[in-house]
């Protein structure tokens, strides 16, 4: 048996994580734990009795947010994922004009498919639009290596990961199952994340729930990064341009063969050199450590710390999430912070400018205003909400803040 005697020991912890799926109270140490989960998934592997436990975690913590009660627990779900919406919505438009917002919206292969299906969708999750340039590099990828897509993505195609972690199981089981199922429904066989959430609830939690309930499985799902890798030699006959550049990378855990896949793409780039700063990857994302704040931004120190003392010229991540975080620290630093995509855009002689990091470095809300009147105006954005969702995505800081 498990001895329980000390709270503190693994298998106390996890003795109190069983008690609170059984929807008992559980010791505080095992509810920290699970609140505090960086879902890294090296756990997944150490179990050797064939238990998922960052999902074992993150049902326990859904257990724990259910202690407030439905209707709290609904409010909740909703209120962020509107948040969620509205920081969407607001952040792409204030940099990318109509006519090339269209472009990463839902529908930019239909022209495409009277000639051909598509080969995949391309599932850009949500928040990637915050960084929307990121996401056209990665069409104009796809474009290079002659990938007919279907783009899909956005709050209309949610993981429903914002009302699980709420604690509305059931609203994130229906939203999900409708993405699944439209999904589906257009009959092409891959899904594309670029998300490491979105990839994370659909191979754990979506799909793995409707084979369970007697349903084929409709589709495969891959990785961005992975899907890119299985297209390396075209790629590499591609990547033309030199890109002159000491790169340190920003990884994580916690989606199978991304890191490897980005590390074999980027060491084909010719003249790029990789720079190991022997700093461990924490976390899936850089969400995943929300719920330790501190030391998200003691690790983040240490990282860019290990880049500067190594004389890098690029600081680069894998993530958007992370990237919203990150990128700042350009203004302080010795060295560029981009998304590992730029610098596969920069071998195919591809650009998107960066407008997120340039307003995060600028940290003013009136001069951003200011300079996306135009945006602003074209969009018919109300100005103060743009303001509100500046400083809600820490793009600005709040009035009367530092």
């Amino acid at each position: 048996g498990i001895d329980t005697s000390d709270p503190a020991t693994p298998g106390a912890i996890v003795s109190g994580v069983l008690d609170i799926l059984r929807g008992g109270g559980g010791p505080e140490i095992s509810e920290r734990w699970a609140l505090s989960c960086s879902k890294s998934g090296h756990c997944i592997d150490a179990c050797n009795d064939g238990v998922n436990p960052r999902f074992m975690l993150l049902m326990a913590r859904t257990k724990i947010h259910r202690r407030k009660g439905n209707e709290a627990v609904r409010r909740n779900g909703t209120g962020k994922f509107r948040e969620m919406s509205r920081g969407e919505r607001v952040l792409s438009r204030l940099q990318l004009p109509p006519e090339v917002l269209a472009k990463v919206r839902p529908g930019r292969a239909e022209a495409r498919e009277e000639q051909a299906p598509p080969d995949i969708i391309f599932y850009t999750g949500c928040n990637i639009m915050k960084t929307p340039h990121i996401a056209l590099l990665c069409l104009d990828v796809l474009e290079a290596l002659g990938v007919r897509y279907k783009v899909m993505g956005g709050p209309s195609h949610c993981c429903g990961i914002i009302q699980l972690r709420a604690g509305d199981t059931a609203n994130a089981g229906r939203m999900g199952t409708n993405t699944v199922d439209t999904f589906a429904e257009t009959g092409i066989g891959e899904v594309v994340s670029w998300c490491p959430t979105c990839n994370i609830q659909m191979g754990e939690f979506l799909l793995p729930t409707l084979e369970r309930s007697g349903r084929d499985k409709p589709f495969d799902t891959a990785m961005f990064a992975v899907f890119l890798e299985r297209r390396f030699d075209e790629l590499k006959s591609l990547m033309t341009h030199r890109v002159e550049k000491r790169v340190a990378l920003h990884e994580h855990a916690g989606t199978p063969g991304v890191n490897e896949a980005v590390r074999r793409i980027l060491g084909a780039i010719p003249g790029l050199e990789i720079v190991e700063l022997d700093q461990p990857p924490v976390g899936y994302m850089c969400n995943g450590l929300m719920g330790v704040a501190g030391y998200k931004k003691e690790v983040h120190r240490r990282q860019l710390d290990a880049a500067a003392a190594a004389g890098v010229t690029t600081f680069a991540g894998i993530y958007h999430a992370c990237h919203r975080d990150l990128c700042g620290n350009e203004k302080d630093r010795p060295f560029e912070v981009v998304n590992f995509m730029e610098l596969i855009g920069a071998a195919l002689g591809l650009l998107h400018e960066d407008v997120f990091k340039r307003l995060k470095i600028l940290n003013d809300a009136d001069l951003a205003i200011a300079e996306a009147g135009d945006l602003i105006d074209a969009h018919g954005l109300d100005p103060e909400e743009v303001r509100a969702i500046l400083v809600e995505n820490a793009v600005a800081p709040a009035p009367g803040g530092p």
